[in-house]
């Protein structure tokens, strides 16, 4: 089956020019999800930082705007839920507060922002603010919603004929609301720092029990299909570790009664591998299925797969045998199949499958060159999910009939023919590991060598694919990559270790990060991938990346400016013993500073820009303070762009723009012999 096909266009032999603005113009898709009754399907559009809920419904599943925003004002959309008619849709609209209690502001609205709940009707009607708060849960009787606010409960009416109320007063902090199936309580996790609950409040005793408490962190409670039990997850409460962890106290599944509160373990996992929690993208990582089995994942044989067992206790059964990593996971309505993504057979894409809970073979529900991920079943049985391939972005897509349909055609000027297919390669670290990346070649051009970049993602758990990702930070940055493909730049994008997608030992490799550093090794073996190309300009290779990929930019410059000549740092991490505030007497302290790129300064030589925005909850701003200060003592070449008020992921689409302008000039103005021309403009 050829997914997208309808959306695909006759692709020149050479490659057309397009702006920045083209490639970045997408609508990216996110937050799907199925009505539970009447086969419609909602989702976030997020187009040029103007984000809006769309809905399709049958029989033309045409998609509609529901809610009435026009600005790119870096408010985010999130935590879609129906009510159980079918008729609205309640959401979270802002980002979460900081440490000091503040809401990200980076269009610097004087008035201020908050993080709140709404509720939108779908036949027609104006979005109506239910209280400031996320995590929303709508009560199966459809006429209440609960929400956490500062780590409180609350809770509003639907209809808003009245103000939300705290619904109850706890210690901790609530999380991960659930209520039972006939609405008459509401369960929730309690985090205590050092330990973590369950609870169960009702609404009609007016009680709250915690549920078999102990020493150790639960969570993730699932509510049984009769409502008298809640499964939950129980970790030992294990000091941080900063480094790899292929093993620990082994995590259990625990199931509780909910009208004593004993509970009893009813699995727990081996010791050794699979025996520290590995979690999947799902609403709750333990689903209670059909025939009263509960499936949930483990890392048993070194691979993230799905596995299931009876509620009252017995062996672990595995459904998704094989050397692959499943991703999203979703319980069917029905409940007797999981619908997940995965990269089995295909290690650098994503597609759909079905697994019943009870065991049997896995049956394909995605092929081909594309990558499928957010597997949803409508009420009525249609396959929703969000679909891309590698020139045609991100957008949501409904098989019905067998045949998938594209609901949100991409944007009239996007240049989908003008992109280059990505070529997967294998090439060695320093080290020797094997690596996989994915390399975009430039138009044919009469220079017989090119400038090059290495792309490194940030994470560092995530896989780069050969399409448009599935994450808007990596949508971003594909685009990116084809722009600066389109300029004239060999460029490789590098899986490096630590990454997901290929197993625990690679994810959980030996010496990563603070404790050693030995992603470098990638570093040099990507780089020197890219000299030995016949193709390639061994003087005029850069790199750049954000996050965990700004720290390994920043270690390719510290300790490899002979081999890589300038470089592109979005918010990277310098210095690992402050960054994770670690106790500078520490031995473990030393060994995380000598594996940042602040031990190894005096070795700079390379010029870099540095990005930064100074409300970043994901790597401390002090990080990019404290390198520029002593690149300016060393009188090492440096620019900088700051965006006051901004976080880690950009919320405004105007600062991408002017960030990935910003890189492509920089590039541009150090290797001039090179992309100079900036082909098309930004």
């Amino acid at each position: 089956m050829r997914i997208c096909g309808i959306l695909l266009l006759a692709v020149p032999a050479l490659a057309r020019s397009f702006t920045l603005e083209q490639v970045t113009g997408f609508s990216f898709p996110d937050c799907l999800t199925a009505a539970p009754a009447g086969g419609a399907v909602a989702w976030v559009e997020n187009r040029r930082g103007v984000r809006n809920i769309k809905v399709a419904e049958p029989p033309d599943y045409r998609p509609r705007r529901v809610t009435p925003y026009t600005e790119d004002d870096g408010q985010e959309l999130l935590d879609l839920r129906w009510t159980p008619d079918a008729r609205a849709i309640v959401y979270v609209r802002g980002q979460g507060a900081n440490r000091g209690g503040e809401y990200p502001n980076p269009r610097l609205d004087p008035d201020g922002v908050e993080q709140s709940v709404w509720v939108v009707p779908l036949d027609a009607g104006a979005p109506r603010r239910l209280g400031e708060g996320d995590g929303p849960a709508v009560s199966p009787g459809g006429g209440r919603v609960a929400f956490v606010h500062k780590g409180q409960v609350w809770t509003a009416l639907l209809d808003g004929r009245e103000a939300a109320v705290q619904l109850f007063r706890a210690r901790g902090r609530a999380s991960a609301l659930r209520w039972s199936p006939d609405g008459s309580k509401l369960a929730f996790a309690s985090d205590r720092d050092d330990h973590g609950f369950v609870g169960v409040y009702d609404l009609a005793a007016r009680t709250l029990l915690y549920l078999d408490p102990s020493t150790d962190q639960d969570s993730a409670p699932q509510w049984s299909p009769d409502g008298r039990r809640v499964a939950f997850l129980r970790r030992a409460a294990s000091p941080r570790v900063f480094g790899p962890q292929r093993a620990g106290t082994p995590w259990s599944i625990r199931v509780a009664d909910v009208s004593t509160g004993r509970g009893r373990e009813i699995w727990r996992a081996a010791e050794g591998p699979g025996s520290v929690f590995r979690e999947v993208t799902a609403v709750n990582p333990i689903l209670w299925a059909e025939g009263d089995r509960l499936v949930f994942p483990w890392e048993r044989d070194g691979w993230t797969h799905l596995y299931s067992v009876p509620a009252g206790g017995g062996d672990a059964l595995l459904l998704t045998p094989g050397e692959f990593e499943v991703e999203d996971v979703a319980l069917a309505p029905a409940g007797r199949e999981v619908l997940y993504s995965s990269n089995q057979e295909d290690a650098d894409r994503r597609h759909l499958w079905k697994v019943a809970a009870a065991g049997g073979k896995p049956a394909r529900l995605t092929a081909g060159q594309g990558i499928e991920w957010s597997p949803a079943m409508t009420g009525d049985g249609k396959l929703a999910y969000l679909a891309s391939d590698a020139r045609i972005p991100a957008h949501p897509t409904i098989r019905a009939g067998g045949e998938p349909r594209a609901l949100d055609p991409v944007p009239e000027d996007f240049p989908a023919s003008s992109l280059v297919t990505p070529q997967a390669v294998i090439f060695s670290s320093a080290d020797g590991i094997t690596l996989h990346g994915q390399l975009f070649l430039p138009p044919p051009s009469s220079a017989r060598r090119a400038p090059a970049l290495v792309f490194f993602h940030g994470g560092s758990r995530r896989q780069m694919l050969l399409g448009w990702h599935p994450m808007y930070y990596y949508h971003n940055a594909y685009a990116m990559n084809q722009y600066l493909a389109s300029q004239g730049y060999v460029v490789l994008s590098v899986n490096y270790r630590s990454g997901i997608g290929y197993g625990l030992n690679f994810r959980e490799a030996t010496d990563f990060g603070p404790a050693g550093g030995s992603e470098y090794n990638d570093v040099q073996g990507a780089g020197i991938y890219l000299r030995g190309r016949a193709d390639v300009d061994p003087a005029r290779i850069g790199a750049w990346g954000g996050s965990y990929g700004g720290y390994l930019t920043a270690m390719a410059l510290a300790r490899a400016s002979d081999l890589f000549a300038a470089g592109v740092d979005f918010h990277g991490v310098h210095d690992w013993s402050t960054e994770l505030r670690m106790n500078p007497q520490d031995p473990a302290a030393k060994v995380a500073f000598q594996s940042s790129p602040m031990a190894w300064v005096e070795g700079w030589r390379s010029p870099v820009l540095l990005i930064h925005g100074d409300d970043d909850r994901n790597v401390q701003f002090n990080q990019t303070v404290v390198l520029a200060e002593a690149l300016r003592r060393r009188k090492v070449k440096f620019e900088e762009l700051i965006f006051p008020d901004e976080i880690h992921d950009f919320l405004l689409y105007a600062h991408w723009l002017e960030a990935y302008r910003a890189a492509a000039r920089f590039f541009a103005e150090t290797f001039p012999s090179g992309a100079q021309t900036m082909r098309g403009g930004a």
